[in-house]
Order: C-alpha cells, then structure tokens, then sequence
C-alpha cells in the first residue's frame, strides 16, 4: 500500500526541518544582496541559462503515448540541449523579467521553439506588466457553474498567449482544510466534488486557446506554515477521497502539466515522491504531461528517476550579478548523468513528456500557432459576470416589508460608504497570484454613480491604510518619495532618523514600483515591499516618543527604475479618521461598510478576525447606523461578532478588476446575488476542525496529521455537531426558490435526482440545487455524515418553475477500500437529501440498493 503509515515513531527525512516558514522568510531579506531569494520564496524571480557544451545523443526509451517524431527529436539531442529541457532560466540575457517566471531555449536547429511560463491563478502574473484581474478562484468556485469556469479559463488562456505565455501555472486545486489558509483565495473549495468540477472546467478553457495549464501543487499543500518542510500524515482513504479527487479531474481534462508542492507527504518529499509521482500519477491516473517542481523544491538530481521531469527555481543573488546554474537539474544533473547516478534514459524520458506537450499544442508545426492580440473588452466583461455570479449574500434582514438589499429610494440615496478598500479597491490577493490589473474603479466611485445626480454618497476610510507621506519635520534628512535607483540597481538607498511625536499605534506604508524595497527601523525586522506581489504593504508598529533609526535599500528590475514611496498613519490621524466614520454612518440612512483582509502566499492568517481593528470600526458603525451594509472584500471565511447588528452581509471576495461595478450592480439589484459558499465560516475562532488540534495545524515536530480524515469541512460540522457562522452551500437571493416533488433513481452511470424547482418570488434568479447522500451501511469505512454528491445551476424567471436532473457520479457512490488499493461500490440503500445549503435540505428520499 503506497501510503500507509505504520510506526509512529519519529522517521528519517530527506532534510532536515530548518525552521518555520516566516522565519525562512526573514532570513531570506537579511542583507541586500539576498533581496531577490524572498521574492523567489513568493513566485517571483530571474536567471540564466548556463551554456550548452556538445556531447553525443542518446537513443531514448519508449514512453507511453509519446510519437515517433517526438522520440527522434530527443534523440537527435545533445546532452546539454536536453539538459536545458528539465530546467527554467530567465531568458535570452536574463530578461526581461517581465516575461515570466521561467523560459526554456528550445533547440532552434531542430525546429523545437522556445518556451515561456507565467504565474496565473487569478490573472496572467508578468510582474508588474498590466493584464486582466480576474476574480479569485474562490469566487469562481461560488458560482457552482462550469460554464463559467471554462469561461474563466478562456481569459486566461487568450491572454497568456497573448501576452507572449506559452504555460501558465494555474489553476491550483489543493483542498481549502485550514481556515486560516493564506493561499485559500487561490483555490475552490473544502469539497473535492466542486474543486474537481471547477478545476476541470477551467483547465478545458486555458487550453482551448492554446495555453498549457499546469494543475498544482501535487499534494497536500493546505498550509503555508513551515510549508518548505511540514510533512503531511494522510492516510490513503483520506488522501483519495479528499485530496487527490481535483488532480485526477485535471488529469482527466487534459492538464499539459502538474506541479509538485513543497511539503512532504507521509514521509517522502512531493517532487522525489515516487507513490506520488509513478504510482499514483502515472499508474493509476495515466498521466501523459509532464511534472515540474514548485520554485526550489527539487530536493535531488535523483528525483528525476521518481518522476520529477523539470526544476522550476534558481540558485540566486543579485539580479545584476552572473546567475549560478540550477541547483540540481542543471550542472549537478549533467554530473550525475555522465557519472551514471542517473540514467541518461531518466533525463530522456522527462525530455520526450515535455516536447510532447508541445507537439500536442502545435508548438512543432513547421508554422507556430498565432498569438492573438489581447481582447480586453472580453476580459472585463467576464471578470464582471464572474464577480456577479460569485458574490455571496450572507446576510439580508427585512424591516417592515422592505429588505435591507437591494438598495432603494432614500435607502440608496443617502450614503455614508466607510473603508479603505471602498477607495483604494481590493481587488487580488498577494503573492504569485498578485496580477497588476488595466484598471480598477473605486468603488466609492460606482456607488455615486449608481446613486444618481442628487444622491448623498460621503466617504470616509475610517481605518486608513496608507496615510499621508512622511514630511521633512518627522524625517530627517527629507526623503523624496518616487524613483530611488536606476534600472538594476541594487543598494543602500536611504539613512536617517524618524521623529516620533507620542507614544503608540503607527502604520507604516511603503509603495514599490519596479522592483523591492526593504525598510528596517531600529534594526527591527524588515518589512519588506515588492511591485510583483501588491503595490503598497502597509505594516502596524508600535513606536515610542523620540527618534529611531531608519534604513531603506532594495533593487530595481533590469528593464526600469524602482520608485518608493513612503507614508504613515499617527494614532491621531487614526483616531480622527474612525471619529468621522462613525459621525458619518448615524448622519445618513445607510452606511455601506467596505471591509478587507490580506490572504497571501507565504504566510497563513494569525487568526479569524478582521484585521486592523476593522470589526471595532463594523461594531461602532451598527451602533450609530443600524441600516448597516458590509460589504467583504475577503480571500476566505472571517468572523463577524458585529453580524446580528448589521442589516445586510455582502461577500464578494477578492473581485479582480471589475469588482467595483459588479460590487454596484449587486447593491442596487441591478444583478441578484446567485453565489453559494464552497467553504465553511466558522462560528469563532475555536469551533473549526483545527481548533484544539496543533497536530492538525500548524503541526507538531514537523509533522501535520490529518486526523480528522475524510470529514474535511463541512463534513466536520456535520460529524461534531457544531453550528457553523455560514454552512458550506449557503447564499441568498432577492428571490425566492420552492422545492418539491423528488425523485430518485440507479443509472447505468450511477443515479439520478430529480426535483421540481420554482421561483416564488418576483425577481429572476438562479439557485443551485444541491444533493447530498448519506453513508452506506455496509462498507465498514469511515464516511462523511453527509458528502456532496451532485449540483446544478438553475435559473428562473418570477413565478416559473423547472423539472431539474441532478447526475451523481459512480465515483460519488463508492469509497476508498485501503485494504484492496482501489474504489470499491458503497452497497446497500442511501438517504438522499436536496436543498440550497448543507444545512437548509428541502426534500429527503432514499436510492435503493
């Protein structure tokens, strides 16, 4: 059995453990000249390709699926033309950067062209080069709809062509299991069923257009904590019912490659996996693409022969200074290679799987495929549709006959709109998902204008996050906020002091374009801000009454200058700024609160909450207002200990670019929310499924156990007894849906459900039926209490009502058998449940044996 743990004792690792993923990431920013490694540890970076030197060509073995012309091209390869197959550089002269996160040569003498990768879960990711932001994965995920996800893929294979990609690193399927995930934003859902479903959708559209997607992180990457060194503990009914479900769906559909992820899995690291990699996906799931590492993640030139095909990543230091060779599939490999630690037959099979994919995408006709030019009328108005259709409406109280949403008459008309983001739009998360968007409205702005002339829209920010520039009489010497170093400069380029007025609350804004910054004071740790990830990080520091000592250095891109600059908030300003907010709320008849967090690679949330006192500011702002709208600009679920005082609850994700007018559109009814949660919100902050278990996360001694085993997410609500905040499914509508008349019955493809849906109220809408079964009996396996089975997107006009099919799947009517290595049918009879939510079921019936 390829994953089954036996003793728990403490086992041997290929590495040893060196430390918490934050603390690797301070180390990486503790001198300039190491700059770029932390924008390597988040997605971002550049190289060279060490040069080719002659050697004799190998014959290749046969590898399944592979063509003979394919075959004949490696063979006709040197040894070092292979070599620059299995890993990334940064291109022709080592840039520009802009062009990627990796380039492969080609072999221009055998008609094999060039390739070009990009970051691109959200949006193709060209570090700082302007696209389409499309909204988060999560969202996407919130619509239960493949027509959209394909939709969704569209734009990012357009535009990855478009823009010069040939792959593109997306979309990621791993399962939303830790709920203060910082890369959650970047996925689908806690369910395999709507992961697998969105997943293979959106990989069918990236590739319709030519583009490569690459399905990651391959597996167990649910966390971020210590993520370069954990070791998931996942037993094999869990690791097949829960985790692996998307990536086989995205190798079903065709994904051109997969990527491994950091962390190990039972033991072994992902990328020198050999039950991952050889067993599982290419064995059991016959995976015909190829497999890249996650950045650095290749762990051995020998993990090439445990089905590692390519090293993303390189041994770096300045991006001016001349950039050693891959860390093991450059130099190391041809070593090992010529040596005979690794067969030269491992090197050419991983080889022929990647100009195999390009053969499959046209790349080796003797005439390429055209690379359209971008459509970014497109672009947006699928962003819109998508950030309309993934909005969740949480929470919608009436008053009288009149509901807190949409917005009309004076409700609509007399606005006090409060938050950072309604001015400054949140509309992606950080990391290598961070896309710099065409353009993005505020939506302060939309609001107004949807509002009409004679309307009363204030704002207020009530929690600033980026404050007014740092004047000459707080530093000193004065620092000149814009360009700081020429295009690939790289030093030391401000020292001084900072005159603190008071003792207290400060918040630190550093903007960067063109590159990084590091800003240290009094030597304490850095806070460091790069173009590739946001465009402003904006930190809280607690500063005392006097001067402290101030440092700024960091690098430019080669291809332009970086420009800096820097701004703070006094606790004056703040206090000022949170007086006015609430003034405004109690002065107008609705207050729309606008509310943010910052999900990101590389770190997970330190809680729940809202940060940056930002459910204080809800709480005062319901108190003075009870007619209070928030409005979420949120990567996952969040508390709300001010939920019962407010009037509505709009979740609306990170919205990618056209946020800010589907955000107007909603308000106002101008579209009706139709999402549905494809996560749980917790109740508080100890009533989740890690809560009370460190083993779970963030792990103990290294080590992860998923221990709560196949009752991830909503599963573990139902198993526990415990009421969620939200229950997985939930959304509202300003309609209304009835449900009657179920029906249930065996197909040759597994069953069908059937159930007549009607709109009850006088507004169009759509509603997602969901349907759930129950366990069998007789299988003697641990089963969910209920698990998804099936859905479907209904839409209906006032009063109109439709006959609707559900399919469930074979899969979704068999279980993990550990002891056989393979699915096995659930026997027996099965409760069937359909409803609009895990916790609101309509209709109950039984499929029979």
């Amino acid at each position: 059995m390829l994953f089954r743990r036996g003793s728990r004792e403490p086992r041997p690792r290929l590495h040893p453990p060196t430390g918490t993923g934050a603390r690797a990431r301070r180390d990486l920013v503790r001198r300039p000249a190491r700059l770029l490694a932390a924008a390597v540890a988040l997605g971002c970076a550049s190289g060279l390709l060490t040069p080719a030197t002659a050697a004799p060509a190998s014959a290749p073995s046969a590898v399944p699926g592979a063509s003979a012309r394919v075959q004949s091209l490696v063979a006709r390869m040197t040894l070092d033309e292979k070599l620059s197959f299995v890993h990334w550089t940064a291109g022709p002269e080592g840039g520009p950067l802009a062009r990627g996160v990796g380039h492969l040569p080609g072999v221009p003498r055998l008609g094999i062209p060039q390739l070009q990768v990009s970051d691109g879960p959200t949006g193709i990711r060209l570090n700082g080069t302007r696209a389409t932001t499309l909204p988060t994965p999560t969202a996407l995920a919130a619509t239960f709809d493949d027509s959209l996800a394909r939709e969704y893929g569209k734009v990012l294979g357009h535009e990855g062509r478009a823009l010069g990609q040939d792959v593109v690193l997306a979309p990621m399927v791993n399962t939303i299991r830790v709920s203060h995930g910082g890369r959650n934003f970047e996925t689908f859902s806690e369910d395999p069923l709507v992961t697998s479903r969105t997943a293979a959708a959106e990989i069918q559209g990236i590739q319709s257009q030519g583009l490569m997607a690459t399905v990651k992180h391959f597996a167990g990457n649910n966390q971020e904590t210590d993520r370069f060194t954990i070791d998931a503990a996942i037993d094999e009914q869990t690791l097949h019912e829960v985790e692996l479900p998307a990536f086989q769906a995205a190798v079903d559909a065709g994904a051109a490659a997969v990527m491994c992820s950091y962390n190990q899995v039972n033991g072994a690291h992902s990328c020198g996996n050999d039950g991952l990699l050889r067993s599982v996906l290419r064995d059991q799931w016959d995976f015909k693409g190829w497999v890249m590492s996650d950045w650095l993640a290749t762990h051995a030139t020998t993990d090439l022969t445990k089905g590692l095909d390519q090293e993303l990543g390189l041994e770096m230091g300045k991006p001016t200074d001349p950039v050693p060779d891959t860390k093991y599939f450059g130099a190391a490999l041809k070593a090992a290679v010529q040596d005979g630690t690794v067969p030269e037959a491992a090197l050419d099979t991983a080889v022929t799987r990647i100009v195999g994919r390009m053969e499959r995408f046209g790349l080796l006709a003797a005439t390429a495929p055209a690379r359209p030019a971008r459509d970014t009328a497109a672009g947006r108005a699928t962003a819109r549709e998508i950030a309309e259709n993934g909005a969740v409406l949480l929470r919608n109280t009436t008053t009288g006959d009149r509901p807190a949403l949409p917005l009309t008459g004076t409700a609509g008309s007399d606005l006090a709109v409060i938050g950072d983001s309604a001015k400054r739009p949140k509309v992606s998360g950080l990391g290598s998902a961070h896309v710099v968007p065409d353009a993005a409205a505020a939506p302060v702005d939309l609001l107004r204008e949807r509002a009409g002339a004679g309307a009363s829209v204030t704002y207020e920010p009530g929690i600033d996050r980026l404050g007014a520039p740092l004047s000459t009489e707080n530093l000193s010497p004065a620092f000149t906020n814009g360009k700081q170093l020429d295009a690939g400069g790289d030093r030391q380029f401000y020292e001084g002091t900072l005159t603190v007025p008071a003792d207290g609350d400060y918040r630190i804004g550093v903007r960067v374009d063109g590159g990084m910054a590091i800003l240290q004071i009094d030597g304490q740790a850095p806070v460091y801000a790069a173009d590739s990830f946001s465009d402003t990080t904006s930190v809280p520091m607690r500063l005392t009454r006097g001067t402290h000592r101030v440092t700024m250095s960091g690098w430019a891109w080669p291809d332009r200058p970086l420009e800096v600059d820097l701004t703070w908030v006094t606790p004056q300003q703040a206090a000022a700024d949170f007086d006015r907010a609430v003034a405004a709320a109690a002065a107008a008849e609705t207050a729309v609160v606008f509310a943010q967090d910052e999900g990101s690679e590389g770190y997970d949330r330190p809680s729940l909450s809202l940060p940056d006192g930002q459910d204080r500011l809800i709480a005062a702002v319901a108190e003075a207002n009870p007619n209070t709208v928030v409005v979420l600009n949120t990567g996952s679920s969040v508390l709300m200990p001010w939920l019962d005082d407010t009037a509505a609850v709009l979740q609306m994700w990170y919205p990618g670019q056209e946020g800010a007018q589907a955000t107007a559109a909603l308000l106002y009814g101008d579209a009706n929310p139709g999402g549905k949660l494809t996560q749980t919100f917790p109740a508080a902050e100890d009533a989740h499924p890690m809560a009370g278990h460190p083993e779970r996360f963030p792990g103990v001694n290294g080590e992860q156990e998923y221990s709560e085993g196949v009752h991830v997410g909503h599963r573990w609500y139902d198993q526990q007894g415990v009421r969620p905040l939200f229950a997985f499914g939930h959304g509202l509508s300003y309609t209304s849906f009835a449900y009657r008349n179920l029906a249930v019955e065996r197909t040759a493809t597994g069953a069908a459900v059937r159930v007549t849906v009607r709109n009850t109220g006088a507004r169009a809408g759509k509603e997602v039926v969901q349907v759930y079964l129950g366990p069998s009996a007789e299988t003697g396996a641990a089963q969910p209490v209920r698990k998804l089975a099936g859905y479907t997107k209904v839409t209906l006009a006032p009063g109109q009502e439709k006959r609707v099919t559900v399919p469930v799947g074979a899969r979704a009517l068999q279980y993990w058998d550990t002891a056989r290595d393979a699915w096995q049918p659930a026997p027996g009879a099965r409760d069937v449940q359909v409803g609009s939510s895990s916790a609101d079921i309509r209709l109950t019936g039984r499929l029979a044996p």
